[in-house]
């Protein structure tokens, strides 16, 4: 979503830091590049305004202009005014109030709401394990108290019975009723929308809010908006008086304005945010996280809680008893991949991690991209079981069926046979009868303990800051024979091949069964 904006103020304030010192003049260069960078990325005007006029003032100031490192007094001054103007902390839903808790959903047409209505609803129960009843308000758009039944039948949910001819006042009013007979902790309401905003829209709205009292009123709108994204917000704040926002397509390709616009405009604040099509793809919004990958500063601890939800305890912990034995096949290397790919892919993974932003593009230009996994994965599930877990069997005729299975080509399979023997060898080398309590000490990580403090090397990554420097000389040797250069990717081992990162081993990487990504330092 920030991915532009991210480049375009990346490349600002790097002119910044890399000046021994800064005038006023340089400032307001900076800042009018600034200021040009946000308008394009779809923030409103007066938004921009604000803050471009916030951070010259901070940044002139004779504590920046001649302190020791006046660029990064700068750049700090960014990023705090960026989680200023998207909110200090992360704000949750609100439950604290008198069972049923009402929970109203409102926001134009095609905005997302009835699917974001159902994400809020599984979130709740599986995570504060509420009993949720939904309602449909919406009596205009054809089948749309039918999408949030199917909605309600997939995720386990229960849904107010549909009764044809009600009004959408009434359906609140027998929502709110059979949530208390029925013991519910929470109701959500989806109202209709329009196309655009309207009069009849805001009175019907006004009128549901009468009637049902609800606790949140959640606005839902598209991260796509871009600069009518302001009106919007100021119109639904202004008549029914929204508590909070919840953000929708997270995950496309937009400049991400109206994320900053919004906030800023209402002062109230981003709850949630869509991040995918999956009942289970909704986070929570924390605008320090944000602004951290909006400035390339990443964010490790949205990374660790991934980590967290995505890999499986016990496969981490079966196949690191089996690493340690210098077993490695190709299950296993599909195995990472793909809880990779459930991390948000590569991309994904180095938006996140501290200092990396930068690195993508290179990574793209090496060919190192989602689409390379994808194809390896195509390949592996076109093998038969025993090529699976014995690769020398695949000589020029299985490879051959292989890539017609595949849709790839000989050079594409050899270069997964290459990467997967790097593997091996470095599993083989780590499980050995000297090696082995230390890469059992370094696989239990993850295994034993799903935070901070297990993230050590998780699934094949050591943690190069437990090693001592004779240890590290021969992963560098190892890695030399590899054709991989120390240095050439920091903390990422080439990105491939499942060798530590040797140019910067103090970097926090992240394990757990990553090609290539060093492990969390230990908690001590």
């Amino acid at each position: 979503m920030f991915e532009n904006l991210q480049d375009r103020l990346g490349s600002i304030l790097n002119g910044l830091t890399g000046r021994g010192a800064l005038s006023e003049a340089d400032v307001s260069a900076a800042m009018r590049e600034v200021r040009r960078a946000l308008l394009e990325a779809d923030v409103a005007l007066e938004v921009v305004k604000g803050f471009t006029d916030r951070v010259r003032e901070k940044a002139v100031g004779a504590s920046v202009l001649k302190s020791i490192k006046p660029g990064q007094m700068v750049v700090k001054i960014v990023h705090d005014e960026l989680v200023e103007m998207l909110g200090t902390d992360g704000v949750g839903v609100d439950l604290m109030a008198a069972a049923p808790v009402v929970i109203m959903m409102v926001g134009l047409q095609g905005s997302g709401k009835t699917t974001t209505t159902g994400k809020i609803a599984k979130r709740l129960t599986d995570r504060e394990k509420k009993k949720v009843l939904m309602a449909s308000l919406d009596t205009r758009r054809p089948a749309a108290q039918e999408q949030l039944r199917q909605l309600g039948v997939q995720t386990g949910i229960d849904t107010l019975p549909i009764i044809a001819g009600q009004s959408p006042t009434d359906i609140a009013s027998r929502a709110v009723q059979a949530a208390k007979l029925g013991g519910h902790d929470v109701v959500i309401l989806d109202t209709a929308g329009r196309t655009h905003i309207d009069e009849p829209l805001m009175i019907e709205m006004a009128e549901i809010k009468a009637r049902s009292k609800p606790h949140e009123i959640l606005l839902v709108a598209d991260a796509l908006t871009g600069q009518d994204a302001v009106n919007l917000a100021r119109n639904f704040d202004e008549r029914v008086g929204i508590t909070g926002l919840v953000l929708t397509r997270m995950d496309g390709d937009g400049r991400g304005g109206a994320a900053l616009s919004m906030r800023a405009v209402t002062g109230k604040p981003i709850k949630l945010i869509g991040v995918g099509e999956k009942m289970s793809e909704l986070d929570e919004f924390h605008p320090r996280r944000i602004a951290d990958r909006i400035l390339g500063m990443g964010d490790i601890v949205s990374l660790v809680e991934k980590a967290a939800e995505n890999i499986d305890a016990e496969k981490a912990r079966a196949m690191a008893e089996k690493m340690a034995k210098g077993k490695f096949d190709l299950n296993d290397l599909a195995e990472q991949i793909k809880q990779m790919q459930a991390m948000g892919g590569m991309g994904g993974i180095m938006g996140m991690m501290p200092g990396m932003a930068g690195m993508k593009d290179k990574i793209s230009a090496a060919g190192l991209d989602d689409k390379v996994f994808k194809r390896q994965l195509a390949i592996i599930s076109s093998m038969t079981k025993a090529e699976r877990a014995n690769p020398d069997m695949l000589k020029h005729s299985r490879k051959k069926r292989i890539a017609g299975g595949s849709g790839t080509d000989a050079s594409d399979i050899n270069k997964l046979l290459k990467m997967h023997r790097q593997m091996a060898d470095m599993m083989k080398a780590m499980g050995g009868k000297k090696g082995g309590g230390m890469m059992k000490q370094m696989m239990g990580g993850l295994a034993s303990k799903m935070g901070l403090g297990g993230m050590g090397g998780g699934m094949g990554m050591p943690d190069l800051s437990s090693m001592d420097p004779k240890q590290l000389e021969a992963l560098a040797k190892q890695a030399e024979a590899a054709g991989i250069k120390p240095g050439s990717m920091p903390g990422l081992g080439g990105g491939m091949g499942g060798l530590p990162g040797l140019g910067a081993p103090k970097l926090p990487g992240l394990g757990g069964g990553f090609p290539g990504l060093p492990g969390l330092p230990k908690k001590k």
